[in-house]
């Protein structure tokens, strides 16, 4: 009964990784419409960007935080204005193969400097610390500061969308881009900073990710389809759904690693196939509505 306990216990704190993926492909669709299919290659890069902070300037792991993010969400900003808002409007496919050519060119970057080699973030005895819950149950401390970190991030988000003015525009530039134009908004802005929000989570994300496991360039797309996943069982657009859909997911790999090593990834798959037959739009009212 423990080994099951501590194995829904782990899935659903791969869900808060999985979340933070997630959240920032559900802010750059909710707010531009638009998919970006090097989103999982970015957060690779913010990872490799990291362990070459590190490893010449000997800084903690977690410090690298502080410099990659800043710097990936002004790059996010840079990029959304300079290449990205000129291919924005009413047909999907131009930003689509944009970002294939951009997640190419990252993977192709990577492989040039690092080489197909795996790489980590060593944070210590913290990597393998657990907290004891009581009999043979306990939790890794490293998930729990990812879980808490990916609930601060979406409280955070949710206040700024419903307390702020910059939310405000947020709102009115995903539900009617001309009409927010006409009132003064400058989308061209405000899409800049919806893509460096959610750069500097997808870097959040990657750092995590390199201090959780060992990582190469190519890691890239399967993270981009988790992510996927964890936006659409939650419902797109809704920011505490890909929380949700995170956890499921998370919780189906786990499930599915316990029954069979070969079974993790695929349970995954087939709870995001269920989700889809049961709740075509996602697990929530509010995002099926939208």
């Amino acid at each position: 009964m423990a080994e099951w306990i501590n194995t829904l216990l782990q899935g659903v704190l791969l869900g808060g990784l999985y979340s933070l993926f997630a959240t920032g492909l559900a802010l750059s669709f909710g707010v531009m419409r638009m998919i970006n299919i090097a989103h999982g290659d970015f957060a690779i890069l913010a990872a490799f960007a990291a362990i070459a902070v590190v490893e010449p300037l000997g800084l903690s792991p977690w410090m690298t935080l502080l410099v990659i993010v800043p710097l990936m969400g002004g790059f996010g900003y840079v990029l959304q204005r300079l290449v990205l808002n000129r291919t924005l409007g009413h047909d999907i496919l131009p930003p689509l193969l944009v970002t294939f050519g951009l997640s190419i060119m990252i993977q192709n970057l990577l492989l040039v400097s690092f080489s197909a080699d795996t790489r980590s973030l060593n944070v210590g005895e913290l990597g393998t610390a657990s907290v004891l819950l009581g009999g043979d149950v306990a939790v890794g401390v490293l998930p729990l500061i990812i879980m808490a970190v990916a609930v601060g991030v979406l409280v955070g988000l949710q206040w700024l969308f419903s307390a702020t003015s910059l939310g405000r525009a947020f709102r009115a530039a995903s539900d009617d881009r001309e009409a927010a134009q006409l009132m003064g908004i400058n989308n061209r802005h405000i899409y800049g900073v919806a893509m460096a929000l959610a750069m500097a989570i997808v870097a959040i994300a990657g750092i995590f990710l390199a201090i959780r496991a060992n990582i190469s360039p190519a890691d890239g797309p399967a993270r981009l389809l988790y992510a996927f996943e964890a936006v659409i069982i939650g419902g797109l657009g809704s920011l505490w759904g890909t929380l949700a859909g995170g956890v499921i997911l998370g919780v189906a790999q786990s499930i599915g690693l316990k029954a069979d090593p070969g079974w993790g990834i695929l349970a995954g798959h087939l709870a995001f196939l269920a989700v889809l037959v049961v709740r075509p739009n996602g697990l929530f009212a509010r995002t099926r509505d939208r």
